[in-house]
């Protein structure tokens, strides 16, 4: 009989620290390790209909980038959602989500790894007993935590979360670490943690690109009309822009932001021109008010997007914003941006030690 394989849990201390970026960026490592590697996140957030089927988006986006056979991928449990709790509030849900759990790992654990990716938080899905430290003591899971730097708050976190999760986190990863950090995070921040008694596999620097939405994703987020350029919908926007001054203002203000979405009124045709100019990804329109045949046979020839809103530039701008907020990896090039940065920056092998695996030596 085939012996069971060991589980990782990848969890978080706040949501959208960067978990399914991490277990991407990990799982190509341990594949280049030729470790036989399964997938799972028992708790979903976003779904999407695929057929006649409904998909955990994170799930389906994973096992494929990672090209996981199906009897490597466990389907997604439960949705998190409104009506799902409210069924457990009543009790109309009494489903054991423990043993479920626990059977559809047994599914799936006949290769070296199983990585779990957890809730968005240390307390999320307790209602369901689904939290990270209920799946970790259901599987008897290690811990691996995923945290967003935040100045002198991290160490808090970090500290706390070891206090929560006990002698089943076998490391942290701190994500999002801006330029000018990442030398008191390595001089200051990783020997103070280490002395605690948590292991610091990785300090990833901050990086634009993954923190980016693509200009497709903001068509979807403001319903918007398509005005030009449908065909470069994948272009990524790294920062947001609003031309609501004078034009010798916005050209100066343009020229210090790189792969931004402008948005501005459609009557503002000389903000539009200077936008144009500059790097820009796609320009935003508010007041449906169409912009002049020589700014959209600009915008043609520089392949940018021009997008219209029936929306005021307040609400689009807020709309924008939770959209960076929320931001996902399911882009090939973020894809590649992951791989890089954890092959340059996550100690595989101290890792690797940790949770008592040898690497198979079959792939270099």
């Amino acid at each position: 009989m085939p012996k069971s394989a060991k589980c990782l849990l990848i969890g978080s201390t706040e949501t959208y620290s960067g978990k399914s970026a991490t277990v991407l960026g990990l799982s190509h490592q341990l594949q280049q390790k030729g470790l036989d590697i399964a997938y799972s996140k028992p708790l979903g957030t976003c779904f999407s209909a695929s057929g006649e089927t409904v998909v955990e988006e994170d799930v389906q986006f994973i096992a494929h980038s990672l090209g996981l056979p199906t009897n490597r991928v466990a389907a997604t449990m439960l949705a998190l959602d409104e009506i799902n709790v409210q069924k457990r509030w009543r009790g109309e849900d009494k489903t054991d989500y423990r043993q479920l759990l626990k059977q559809q790992y047994l599914q799936i654990s006949q290769g070296d790894l199983v990585l779990l990716e957890g809730p968005g938080d240390l307390t999320q899905g307790h209602l369901f007993d689904l939290s990270l430290l209920q799946v970790s003591q259901a599987l008897d899971a290690a811990v691996l935590l995923v945290a967003r730097y935040n100045s002198l708050g991290s160490a808090d976190a970090l500290l706390s979360a070891q206090q929560y999760v006990g002698d089943r986190l076998i490391g942290v990863v701190i994500n999002d670490i801006p330029p000018e950090q990442l030398e008191i995070v390595d001089a200051q921040l990783c020997p103070f943690l280490e002395k605690h008694g948590i292991p610091v596999l990785a300090t990833l620097p901050k990086s634009d690109l993954l923190r980016s939405v693509s200009v497709g994703q903001l068509v979807n987020q403001l319903n918007a009309d398509i005005l030009c350029r449908r065909d470069r919908l994948d272009l990524m926007v790294e920062s947001l822009a609003i031309g609501a001054m004078n034009v010798n203002s916005a050209v100066k203000y343009f020229r210090k932001r790189r792969n931004m979405a402008v948005v501005t009124g459609g009557d503002r045709v000389e903000i539009q021109q200077a936008a144009l100019e500059s790097s820009t990804q796609c320009l935003i329109l508010t007041g449906q008010l169409p912009p002049p045949a020589f700014i959209l046979n600009r915008a043609e020839e520089l392949e940018i997007p021009i997008l219209s809103v029936d929306l005021d530039t307040l609400t689009t701008v807020e709309i924008i914003e939770r959209t960076f907020a929320q931001v996902r990896v399911h882009e090939p090039i973020k894809v590649q941006c992951i791989r890089q940065l954890m092959t340059e920056h996550f100690d595989i092998d101290r890792l690797l030690s940790k949770l008592g695996l040898t690497p198979a030596g079959r792939l270099t």
